[in-house]
């Protein structure tokens, strides 16, 4: 008869979340992810920060862009304030138990909820039979990259909502089926005047690194200059700003941009439209452009200066994974003690 396994009842708080490397790093991931991402290492909660290169080949990626791209999000949590002293930070595919745990979900989840998941509808259109496995079962591996480590929170954006309640069933869904109370029910943390920053040419939409214009978005990697034109021919109205948040309601454009001033400034929105009320655009735009510069330079000139040495990257990645690994490496074991299956131990 196999030994009982000891299964915790309470589970001590612990962060984690990943960015995938399928692109360049914008304002959007800066204020929604990055920024509060270096927050939480000063509320005494351990965080895991990891660049989920996995997720990224879901669809086809070049090896070299690859790489690049890995270091380059790497560089940008690190500039934005990530301490490899006080965050753990890895790509994930250094870290085996992420596929591995990833497999095991695989087979407690099943084929209707990877099918309801909207971002699958999104990515694979009208050509669902041509998409890969991967991308449609990618959810599964989510669930294992937070359960790895059994995180009690997540940082998500509104977009990302659906794909962590899919984590919270799968978590469920084995603790039901083993009769334990293995994984915590992981809760999402969803805060801030700019979680959703939207693109500067259509207030309605994400900022997004895939738009094909590149004026709809504020890259990390760009100079001053660009900052402030990109601000400047920002789309707006011709109204001047209220004097509420009431005001705004029915204008995306500039609830946008007032939302990024706050979330630059560490203001409300509340306290922004107090401030410029009945300000036009055109004396509004180069106080948001002066602040987002003022900002944004120094992460730029950290990241150029981190990418001109991808080896340090590369040490930096290959510590945080090893330290990933004492995390995950024990509780896979006893994900597989409850599962049924045989490993072998030391004498």
């Amino acid at each position: 008869m196999s030994e009982p396994v000891q299964t915790p009842q309470t589970f001590p708080p612990r962060i984690f979340s990943g960015i995938q490397p399928s692109g360049g790093m914008t304002l959007g991931n800066y204020l929604g992810a990055l920024k509060r991402f270096a927050e939480k290492q000063n509320e005494g909660i351990e965080t895991i920060y990891c660049v989920v290169d996995m997720h990224a080949i879901t669809v086809w990626q070049d090896p070299d862009k690859l790489r690049n791209q890995t270091r380059e999000i790497a560089a940008a949590f690190l500039a934005s304030g990530i301490d490899p002293a006080r965050s753990i930070l890895f790509n994930q595919s250094q870290v085996s138990a992420h596929a591995e745990l990833g497999w095991i979900f695989n087979c407690v989840a099943r084929i209707g909820w990877m099918y309801r998941m909207t971002q699958f509808k999104d990515k694979a259109g009208k050509h669902a039979e041509n998409s890969s496995l991967g991308l449609l079962a990618y959810p599964s591996l989510m669930a294992a990259d937070i359960l790895a480590y059994r995180a009690t929170h997540v940082p998500v954006g509104e977009d990302q909502k659906q794909h962590l309640e899919l984590t919270r069933d799968i978590a469920a869904k084995f603790n039901h089926d083993y009769g334990v109370n293995f994984f915590p029910i992981t809760e999402p943390l969803i805060e801030g005047a700019a979680t959703r920053v939207m693109s500067l040419r259509d207030g309605t939409k994400k900022m997004s690194k895939s738009d094909p214009s590149d004026q709809s978005r504020i890259n990390l990697t760009d100079d001053a200059d660009s900052i402030a034109a990109k601000i400047r021919k920002a789309k707006t109205d011709p109204e001047p700003l209220p004097d509420t948040l009431d005001g705004l309601k029915d204008r995306p454009e500039a609830r946008n941009l007032v939302n990024i001033y706050a979330a630059l400034s560490g203001q409300s929105a509340e306290a922004v439209i107090t401030e410029y009320a009945g300000a036009q655009f055109g004396s509004f735009k180069p106080k948001l452009a002066e602040l987002a510069v003022a900002t944004l330079s120094p992460i730029t000139t950290e990241m150029n200066r981190l990418m001109a040495d991808p080896a340090e990257i590369d040490r930096i990645l290959g510590r945080g994974a090893a330290q990933a690994d004492a995390i995950a490496r024990p509780i896979l074991d006893q994900v597989k003690d409850i599962v049924g299956m045989i490993r072998s131990r030391e004498v």
